[in-house]
């Protein structure tokens, strides 16, 4: 059995395509999930025109189109608009930030530290050959990035100074929050370093004791022993400017070309989160109203109660060729009639490898030749 880590990194980007059975997948890193109107109207017309007519959200809040017939033309499309600011580098710009961070909680605002952290990733040469796995998180303190197992984040404990987060964990280290940027692209360094063939910082023994020697960082607070599960933030969410940020959640994360393009119509910033949800931000309460009016119909959950929120599944049928159902059709179906074949959070899998499977406590509800089973674990 050839080792995994010896193979090439197939990890998908906007060049560096995936062959799925139904066509080409491109994926678009959205740094900090930002997406301005015009980027939201390039890729809505870009599923249209070049896709399958959806666009699918990831959990690195990411968006990928599949079927792509035209990559190359996707691909200068996305430059056009700002979403490909660095061919070298653009399957490693994953970075999370709290999605409402600077608008609603948090100790701090780390919006900037998002820009900051980009564009000292892509100035770095070397840092184009990290994994595309790897993934930055900067969470302004309410533990809702940092419980996702990132490799490198920071984790706000007051206005000013930050945890360093390595390998998913508090490591005990604390920085000026003005340090971070540096601080964990130097973190970075010195994982190309200790890699060898390594995907991830956890897979490294000592990985965390090495990269804060090399660092020259050393443990000065009891770290925290673990963050939280969160929930993606639904619904109507009061903004202390005044204004309010509607959370919407998309059956299976995925948002067709037709309501993509009526949300970018509203021509306010889009926050594309890691629980495959979106945020309309900064609309006044009118606008908010008739944006709820007018979306729900078409499909954007903004009841934080609904089953969908619960039911997650890998794509299936026909766009896997190792799949053995159409688990999509089935998950819905089974969401239509009431008829789930567990009760809470789960995870429809068209094999056993359980791809996109979300963190926590989830059951799976695995396809198999005879039909499906539920694995809870």
């Amino acid at each position: 059995m050839v080792d995994s880590r010896s193979r090439p990194d197939a990890c998908p980007g906007a060049l560096q395509v995936h062959q799925a059975a139904d066509g080409a997948l491109a994926r678009v890193r959205l740094p900090g999930g930002v997406l301005t109107s015009a980027q939201l109207q390039t890729l809505t017309e870009s599923a249209r025109d070049l896709g399958n007519g959806e666009i699918e959200l990831t959990s690195r809040g990411n968006a990928q189109l599949r079927a792509v017939r035209d990559p190359l033309e996707f691909a200068r499309r996305l430059a056009g608009v700002g979403l490909l600011p660095s061919e070298t580098h653009e399957r490693v710009r994953n970075i999370l930030v709290s999605p409402l961070t600077g608008r609603i909680g948090g100790l701090t605002d780390l919006r900037e530290l998002v820009g900051g952290l980009d564009r000292t990733l892509c100035a770095d040469s070397a840092l184009a050959d990290l994994p595309g796995r790897t993934l930055f998180t900067l969470d302004d303190g309410r533990g809702d990035v940092s419980a996702l197992g990132g490799d490198f984040g920071v984790h706000a404990v007051d206005g000013a100074e930050v945890a360093l987060i390595l390998a998913g964990r508090d490591s005990g280290a604390r920085i000026p929050a003005a340090d971070a940027v540096s601080v964990l692209v130097d973190a970075a360094r010195v994982f190309l370093e200790l890699r060898d063939r390594h995907w991830r910082l956890s897979e490294i023994a000592d990985g965390v004791d090495r990269t804060l020697s090399a660092l020259t960082l050393a443990p000065t607070a009891d770290p925290v022993p673990g963050f939280d599960e969160h929930r993606p933030p639904i619904g109507w969410l009061d903004q202390p400017d005044g204004n309010v940020t509607l959370g919407g959640g998309l059956a299976f994360g995925v948002l067709d070309a037709r309501l993509a393009e009526f949300i970018a119509a509203v021509e306010k910033p889009v926050i594309v989160t890691p629980w495959k949800t979106v945020l309309l931000c900064d609309l006044d309460e009118w606008s908010a109203e008739q944006v709820v009016r007018v979306l729900a119909p078409m499909g954007l959950i903004f009841d934080e109660n609904s089953p969908w929120l619960n039911v997650s599944a890998c794509t299936g049928q026909p766009g896997c060729e190792k799949a053995l159902a159409d688990v999509r059709t089935d998950a819905r179906d089974a969401v239509a009639s009431g008829e789930l074949p567990v009760e809470g959070r789960q995870h429809w899998s068209g094999c056993e490898r359980c791809c996109g499977r979300p963190k926590g406590e989830v059951a799976d509800v695995v396809a198999t030749e005879t039909g499906y089973r539920v694995d809870k674990r």
